[in-house]
C-alpha cells in the first residue's frame, strides 16, 4: 500500500465540499492499494454546447483525483502538493451517465509526483489519458 496512513474515501467528499470538485459532481468512490477512483456525472455542469463531455471537464476530474491521491501519500501536517503540469488526451466523445477518473503512480519522488489517470465510461470504454505532476511544497508559517 502507497498511502501515508488509513484513509476512508468518505472523507474525500467531505473535504470536497463547496469546492468546484463539489460543482461538478465529482464524488470519491474506491481507494485501492495503489490507486483512487472518482466519478463525474456527464450532465448540463459537465458538457460543452454540443452536449458531449467537456474536455476541461475531464481535465478538471483528473487534477481532482491525481492531486487528491498526491496528497494521501505525504505527511499533510508538514507539506501540501500543488499541481505544476497536466496533459490529457481526449479519445472518445460521452454524452450522458457517468465517467470514472482512476490515478495510479508513476512516480512517487520526494518533491515530485507523476501520476496517470485513466478516465472511462460506464462500458469502460477508454474516454481520455491524462498525467499528472504535482510538487510537494513544505508549508509556510
Amino acid at each position: 500500500m502507497i498511502w501515508k496512513e488509513k484513509f476512508e474515501v468518505e472523507n474525500a467528499n467531505i473535504f470536497s465540499k463547496n469546492t468546484l470538485v463539489e460543482h461538478l459532481g465529482i464524488e470519491f468512490v474506491e481507494l485501492g492499494d495503489d490507486y483512487l477512483i472518482a466519478k463525474m456525472p456527464v450532465d448540463h455542469r459537465t458538457v460543452q454546447p454540443f452536449k458531449l463531455l467537456h474536455g476541461g471537464a475531464s481535465v478538471a476530474l483528473a487534477e481532482t483525483v491525481g492531486s487528491f491521491a498526491s496528497n494521501l501519500v505525504i505527511d499533510t501536517t508538514k507539506y501540501g502538493v500543488v499541481g505544476v503540469e497536466i496533459n490529457a488526451n481526449h479519445l472518445k466523445g460521452v454524452k450522458s451517465g457517468f465517467v470514472y477518473g482512476k490515478a495510479t503512480p508513476i512516480k512517487i519522488g520526494r518533491n515530485l509526483h507523476v501520476w496517470s489517470i485513466e478516465i472511462t465510461d460506464e462500458a469502460k470504454n477508454l474516454i481520455c489519458v491524462s498525467r499528472l505532476t504535482t510538487m510537494v511544497v513544505p508549508h509556510t508559517r
